[in-house]
């Protein structure tokens, strides 16, 4: 683990130089989270200026267990829900779909697209299918987690997952001309 104890404490303390350096820092990398989870670049932008807010408001709460990064991109993450949650577009859509449990790789997907591809593709999804396949996909929370944080039920959480899957599997069959299979 990277020792930013002494940015930490300068931040505490409101040491504006100690702020930016930590916002160069992590900025970039949190950036990428947020362009996941945003439907364009302004909302991404949105996101990253409150999660960082929230961030130096609650550094003193950070008690050096686990990858700091890991605690910024929790907060950056849980601020991208809340701003959907505060727009109603995390619905419920429920759809009886059979989930196939071997259903888990990307592998396919990912060394067929650039970085940007994939991106584009998962922001060009509906704000609740966007949210459960980046928060089981990527962020690598179980159907549980994802019900208790966007308070759905673990079959709409399911469902949501695979039919973004098969809508991402059908946008790259159909504008990439790329086989792909995600299980």
């Amino acid at each position: 683990m990277d020792n930013y104890s002494d940015i930490i404490k300068a931040c505490i303390k409101g040491n504006r130089i100690a702020q930016n350096r930590l916002y160069q820092l992590f900025a970039d990398k949190m950036y990428g989270v947020c362009l996941r989870y945003a439907e364009d670049e302004d909302d991404a932008k949105d996101i990253l200026q409150d999660g960082f807010i929230k961030v130096f408001l609650n550094l003193n709460k950070f008690k050096n267990k686990g990858s700091f990064e890991g605690w910024i991109r929790r907060i950056i993450v849980n601020t991208a829900l809340e701003k959907f949650r505060d727009k109603n577009y995390l619905f419920a859509v429920n759809m009886a779909t059979e989930i196939d449990a071997a259903d888990k790789t990307y592998d396919h997907i990912i060394s067929e697209l650039s970085a940007n591809d994939l991106l584009k593709l998962i922001q060009d999804l509906s704000p609740q299918y966007r949210m459960v396949f980046n928060l089981y996909a990527i962020e690598g929370y179980s159907h549980k987690e994802i019900c208790d944080k966007l308070k759905i039920k673990e079959g709409t959480s399911k469902s949501n997952l695979s039919r973004a899957r098969d809508i991402l599997k059908d946008k790259v069959k159909k504008h990439y001309s790329v086989s792909v299979n995600f299980s």
